[in-house]
């Protein structure tokens, strides 16, 4: 049996640390070791810096004294130093050949004497002391914007079915609400099965206007568009409906959500994508291009198989980031055979992020009051599940555990070999 444990607080990744990507930007690097030069590259690989386009040669200050004397620089420069020229004399060459508004990151070495403040004063924007790997890299080009412009850059969270009727929409709307009333986030829900979404009729909404009013605009959708198009729900909480008519076609294109997506992330500190149970080039971007993916799945063989071939596409999609999430939903059905949470811990290598029992009166009740749980049930265990996962994936960390739980001894058998506490909730790897 393989040891699944909760290694967030030790991964070296910072797998809770929220990275903004950047705009549409020019990154040049001049770099002179090949391990920087790999970083680098990878870096532009990475899905936060998609938008940029990113270069990088060898031949560190000298090569981009020497490039910029004849062309005009990028938006961001980034130089490693070796430590055998004196660091401050080559900024102070390189000043005299950068535009105004170019940025510059310096990957420095420790023989590097010269203080923080004259880097500052030369115009240095970021400094970081090499050897580098990507996520650094990744980390001071995309602060250099989230940091500088003073703009909120909201977290984005995918939840999407393993297979369709699984109850991903229900999560996804649930833990939207939760997050917005307990953790006091100003969040939006949007929802992306244009032909047939529910979040409107969870949320007891009926818009005349929504998602298909924004993806299907002739102009780019800017801040005052979205706010013309979302639906309040709450005092915290907005939606971006779908028409869940078929009186046409909903067909795009990859980048279809790109504009509308970014539009919000300025304004929004946390926006909940419920995506529909389909692989198309614009679903599989968005749930790339997320800061957390929530994979809903349900005890049975199908599941089980789609769960996997989806944890491990995506994680070779987003090698910098924390793992893709998964819950079990629906556990406990009366009378259907079922894989154990045990088993299906075992195949994806990671415990669930929660486990939420089968309870038909429970939500029946909320889908026909467009109502979430914690609105039918304020004390039942599914509502603390909720909480538990709210706080995780708005980046909060663990809550009170639920006091009650048919799966515990389950769990607690998965967990015997790290001798850490068990839970039907606990936090994925």
């Amino acid at each position: 049996m393989t040891d699944f444990h909760d290694d967030e607080a030790d991964d070296p990744q910072h797998p809770e640390e929220h990275i903004a990507p950047v705009p549409r930007i020019s990154v040049q690097a001049f770099c002179e070791t090949e391990q920087t030069l790999a970083a680098i590259t990878a870096a532009g690989q990475d899905r936060r810096l998609a938008k940029a386009h990113l270069t990088a040669k060898s031949g560190g200050l000298a090569a981009a004294i020497e490039v910029y004397d004849t062309m005009p620089t990028p938006n961001v420069i980034v130089i490693e130093s070796d430590g055998t020229r004196d660091i401050l004399e080559g900024l102070d060459d390189l000043a005299g050949v950068c535009d105004p508004g170019t940025r510059v990151v310096v990957i420095g070495n420790p023989n590097d004497t010269a203080p923080y403040r004259e880097l500052v004063r030369r115009g240095v924007n970021d400094y970081v002391v090499g050897p580098v790997e990507t996520l650094d890299v990744v980390r001071s080009i995309c602060s250099l914007f989230s940091a500088s412009e003073a703009i909120i850059t909201g977290r984005v969270i995918a939840v999407v079915g393993a297979k369709g009727g699984v109850g991903a929409s229900t999560v996804a709307h649930n833990v939207a609400w939760t997050i917005a009333r307990d953790l006091a986030l100003d969040s939006v829900v949007i929802d992306l099965d244009l032909a047939f979404g529910t979040a409107g009729l969870d949320y007891n909404q009926d818009p005349a206007q929504g998602i298909a009013n924004a993806v299907l605009s002739q102009d780019r959708p800017d801040t005052a568009l979205m706010e013309r198009l979302l639906s309040k729900c709450t005092e915290r909480l907005s939606l971006l409906a779908a028409p869940a008519t078929l009186d046409r076609v909903y067909d795009f294109g990859a980048e279809a959500f790109d504009a509308i997506f970014d539009t919000l992330r300025m304004t929004t500190p946390c926006i909940v994508l419920d995506v529909p149970h389909q692989w198309s080039a614009w679903t599989k971007r968005a749930l790339v291009n997320a800061d957390d993916i929530v994979i809903v799945a349900e005890p049975d063989l199908a599941n089980l198989r789609n769960t996997k071939n989806m944890l491990t596409v995506l994680k070779a999609a987003r090698p910098n980031d924390r793992p893709p999430l998964y819950c079990i939903n629906q556990v406990g059905m009366h009378k259907r055979a079922e894989i154990d949470v045990k088993s299906f811990a075992k195949t994806m290598e990671s415990l669930p992020l929660a486990v939420i029992p089968f309870d038909s009166k429970l939500f029946s009740t909320a889908a026909n009051n467009g109502q979430m749980i914690a609105e039918v049930s304020k004390s039942h265990r599914t509502t603390e599940l909720f909480q538990h996962m709210a706080n995780r994936l708005a980046g909060r960390g663990e809550v009170k555990k639920p006091k009650r739980s048919l799966l515990g001894p389950l769990l607690k058998k998965l967990k015997g070999k790290t001798g850490r506490a068990s839970a039907p909730h606990r936090k994925a790897s």
